[in-house]
C-alpha cells in the first residue's frame, strides 16, 4: 500500500484525492500531532507539507507580536528533516511543501511553482509557492466573475465551515488537490 505523508495537513483537505483512492493516508498536524516528534514509517511513497505561514505572510502585522523566523522555521525544517529520512531510504516518490507567498522564499529560493486556486478551477486567488520533487499539476483555469475579484482584491472571498479564520483560509482548494493527485499518483 502507498504510504502518503500529510504533514501540518490541518483538514487534510491536500491529501483527500489520496485517501478517496485507498492510498494509507497520515495527516500529522498540530496541536494533535507535532511534526518536530514524529517518526515516519519506512514505506513512504508520498509528502505533501503545508508548514503555518504565520511568520512568513507578508499581510502579518507585528503591532501586537513581533515575527520570529526562528519559530517559523522550526515547523519547516522538522518537514523538512521528515522528506529528508524519507527520501534517504530509496522509496519516497515525490514531495512538496506549500506555502502562500511571502518570506519563506528568502530561506528556501524561488519555489518552481507559484499558482493561484483559479489556475486549477477554484474561484478564488491566493498566490501560493510550491517547492519540492514533484510532476507540475496540468492547469484548468477558471474566469473569476467581477464580484469574486472584488471580493478576492480584500481577501474576503467565501471560506468553508471550520474553525478559526485563519484555519479556514488555510485549507488546501480542492481544485489545486484533485489537480496535484492526478499528475502524481
Amino acid at each position: 500500500m502507498k504510504t502518503i505523508l500529510d504533514l501540518c495537513g490541518g483538514t487534510g483537505s491536500w491529501s483527500k484525492p489520496y485517501a478517496e483512492a485507498g492510498y494509507d493516508v497520515q495527516v500529522i498536524t498540530l496541536p494533535e500531532n507535532d511534526v518536530r516528534l514524529y517518526t515516519p514509517p519506512h514505506n513512504v511513497y508520498g509528502i505533501l507539507a503545508a508548514p503555518p505561514c504565520t511568520m512568513f505572510s507578508l499581510a502579518r502585522t507585528t503591532a501586537k507580536t513581533p515575527r520570529d523566523f526562528n519559530k517559523g522555521m522550526e515547523i519547516v525544517t522538522a518537514c523538512l528533516n521528515i522528506i529528508w529520512d524519507c527520501r534517504k531510504l530509496g522509496n519516497l516518490k515525490f514531495w512538496a511543501l506549500e506555502n502562500p507567498i511571502g518570506y519563506l522564499r528568502q530561506f528556501l529560493g524561488r519555489p518552481p511553482l507559484t499558482f493561484h486556486p483559479c489556475d486549477y478551477g477554484d474561484p478564488w486567488t491566493k498566490k501560493t509557492d510550491l517547492w519540492g520533487y514533484f510532476n507540475e499539476p496540468k492547469k484548468h483555469p477558471v474566469q473569476l466573475t467581477e464580484d469574486q475579484r472584488k471580493r478576492c482584491s480584500i481577501n474576503n472571498r467565501e471560506l468553508p465551515a471550520g474553525k478559526t479564520l485563519a484555519e479556514r483560509r488555510a485549507i488546501t482548494p480542492l481544485g489545486f488537490a484533485k489537480a496535484f493527485f492526478k499528475a502524481n499518483p
